[in-house]
């Protein structure tokens, strides 16, 4: 059996404020970060995990949050170079770090680069300070252009995440967020659709949001915007210049293993000894992560048989790339022949495409309807 690529996911659960469309494990600061205990703690958690390394070089890192560049430059160098004591780094590792565009994180991009980081996603989300003030972000629309300026002059490649679909945004604004990201010229665009998630403020409170008709517009004139400036969509939400796609996001939609450290972090590994899919859960609040009588992780568990085409599937068709069968079988230790009949009923109601023997395309109607074809793969 041949193990996928390896990654890790490190967990920083702090931020300034809670936004409210935010679901994510993340804890409004109340006092200052205990950043270099925390720090003992991602790496005292990864060094209990390395059995699922299994000979691996590691093929990316992202540290996600919560937001991370509120931690010191120190801080990072030290988890970056723990980690490469444990595990060897491929050559070509990506290290993504998500950001703020704060003045007081983006000052930090050039010691984070010294640290190892070589790829830094910023949360800018809006550019016009009404919506961002709808948002609960504490970053002006001048602060976010400068953080993109500084990842430009200090990373080899940024990321900026732009949302649309705000509270009263008319195609114009979205348009002119899009116009404005673009113009910063970043390797790569996450622009997506706020989303109202239940345990959120705007769950309990709802915004007034666009109507459907203007999300559909604002979808379609904004994807052409994109393509017109030289991004490729490669992912129901993700956008890249050729070579820029993010290496270790691709390794989650592929089914690739990754471990997670840190608060509430998810891992998925597969078990070369008995090809079994295991993932993996850690204890959510930092409190108790911290906490040296119990271990990091909450839970772990098998993933049944049964389950593994819709979980193989729910990653793999979020990609505008064709899947081949021979993958599904290597990932999953699946026989092909096992989803025969959704794939042959996704093929019927034009959800999917049959390329060549065993090579299959999801098609514009299957994107459209993505959720309706994933039910085709439960079990």
């Amino acid at each position: 059996m041949q193990l996928p690529p390896l990654s890790l996911y490190i967990h920083i659960p702090w931020c300034v404020q809670k936004c409210p469309y935010c679901d994510f494990n993340s804890h409004a600061l109340k006092s200052g970060i205990p950043e270099q205990e925390y720090v003992s703690h991602l790496i005292d958690d990864l060094t209990v995990d390395l059995k699922w390394v299994q000979g691996r070089q590691l093929h990316s890192i992202f540290i996600g949050g919560g937001t991370p560049s509120l931690l010191s430059e120190t801080a990072i160098a030290r988890l970056l170079a723990e980690v490469q004591n444990r595990i060897e780094f491929a050559p070509d590792i990506e290290i993504t770090l998500e950001a703020n565009p704060g003045t007081l994180e983006y000052n930090k991009f050039s010691g984070f680069s010294d640290a190892g980081v070589n790829r830094i996603s910023i949360g800018v989300q809006s550019f016009q300070a009404d919506k961002l003030e709808a948002l609960g972000r504490i970053h002006s629309p001048d602060e976010a252009e400068k953080a993109a300026r500084f990842a430009t002059s200090t990373v080899p490649t940024f990321n900026l995440d732009l949302m649309h679909g705000l509270p009263d945004q008319t195609l114009d604004d979205a348009l002119g967020d899009l116009a404005n990201a673009i113009d910063l010229s970043p390797t790569h665009l996450s622009w997506y659709q706020l989303t109202i998630e239940p345990n959120t403020l705007f769950y309990f409170r709802p915004p007034t949001l666009p109507e459907d008709d203007i999300l559909w517009t604002i979808q379609e004139e904004g994807q052409k915007l994109i393509a017109d400036a030289g991004y490729r969509q490669y992912e129901i939400s993700a956008y890249a210049k050729p070579g820029f796609e993010c290496k270790h996001n691709l390794n989650y939609w592929r089914f690739g293993d990754y471990l997670g450290i840190g608060c509430g972090a998810h891992g998925k590994i597969t078990n070369l000894q008995n090809g079994n899919i295991v993932r993996t859960e850690k204890v959510k609040h930092p409190k108790g992560y911290m906490d040296l009588t119990q271990p990091y992780l909450k839970k772990q568990w098998t993933v049944p048989e049964d389950d593994l085409p819709f979980e193989y599937f729910m990653n793999k068709l979020r990609l505008f790339e064709p899947f081949d069968l021979a993958d599904f079988s290597q990932f999953t230790g699946l026989d092909a022949s096992s989803i025969d009949v959704p794939l042959q009923q996704a093929i019927a109601k034009g959800l999917i495409s049959a390329d060549r023997p065993n090579i299959f395309s999801i098609t514009p109607h299957g994107h459209l309807f993505y959720n309706d074809l994933l039910d085709l793969f439960l079990a």
